[in-house]
């Protein structure tokens, strides 16, 4: 006899394994501060990034499977120049880079055996802190829009739990590191000590000139990490500012997922 599955449990089957291969992963936090929207993951690699850059105000991040985390990356990219190029700059927006992924991640699962075990967030900096746009993605292709802060992967339950405990859109850069910090402590339910070394930082700063994407690395993420814990850190900047950039890849720290 022809073997069957239901629908429902085929749905079912196919969320559990999504989730699982997600929660594998380390966290990542995206909120907003006084300047604009900061980006900061948990991430040792130096080379295979959770975060980039996808068009002038517009960043993604994302935790799951790099290899398909990254060609959703890629494709973002590829579509935003097209319709830059095409149109106007001013046409590419968040919403619809959001719903280019909610449509394929939507179709993979439900056409696709094993559906991507990916959770993705997009990100637009307005001119104001009301016009800021922050959606995240999952791996059904259900679209939300997060207002404030989200935490994604990993224990994304403890990591908000403790976020909102310290979260003010109000708050500098420093501030909103360390409440990212702190919230990133806790995902594994007892507080540890994050170093530079395993933090990807990134932001989309809203007085900065066009490309509004910036990456905090180097002795400049050290000196953010001092001040954040109320030290002081010297040091030059050898790669804090780094300028914008424009398709760095996205990815993992731990093996299958990130």
């Amino acid at each position: 006899m022809p073997f069957y599955v239901s629908p429902e449990q085929s749905m079912k089957d196919k969320a559990d394994y999504a989730r699982k291969g997600i929660a594998r992963g380390r966290s990542a936090v995206v909120l907003q501060y006084d300047g604009g929207i900061l980006f900061v993951a948990d991430n040792m690699s130096r080379t295979l990034h959770k975060i980039s850059e996808l068009y002038d105000r517009i960043a993604f991040a994302a935790v799951g499977r790099y290899n398909e985390f990254d060609n959703l990356r890629t494709m973002g990219v590829r579509f935003a120049d097209v319709r830059g190029y095409a149109y106007d700059r001013s046409d590419v927006n968040g919403r619809m880079l959001a719903n280019l992924y909610a449509q394929t991640l939507g179709t993979v699962f439900s056409e696709s055996n094993k559906p991507w075990e990916v959770e993705v967030v997009v990100a637009e900096v307005g001119d104001t802190a009301a016009t800021d746009q922050i959606y995240r993605i999952t791996f059904d292709g259900s679209v939300v829009d997060e207002q404030g802060f989200l935490a994604m992967g990993g224990s994304a339950e403890r990591v908000t739990t403790a976020l909102t405990e310290r979260f003010d859109g109000g708050a500098s850069l420093d501030r909103a590191l360390s409440a990212a910090m702190h919230a990133l402590a806790h995902e594994n339910g007892e507080q540890r000590e994050i170093e530079a070394t395993s933090l990807e930082v990134a932001v989309l700063e809203r007085a900065r000139e066009h490309r509004k994407f910036r990456r905090i690395q180097g002795d400049r993420l050290t000196r953010l990490i001092a001040e954040a814990r109320g030290g002081t850190a010297t040091g030059t900047d050898t790669d804090g500012d780094g300028g914008a950039d424009d398709a760095g890849s996205d990815a993992p720290a731990d093996g299958d997922g990130a």
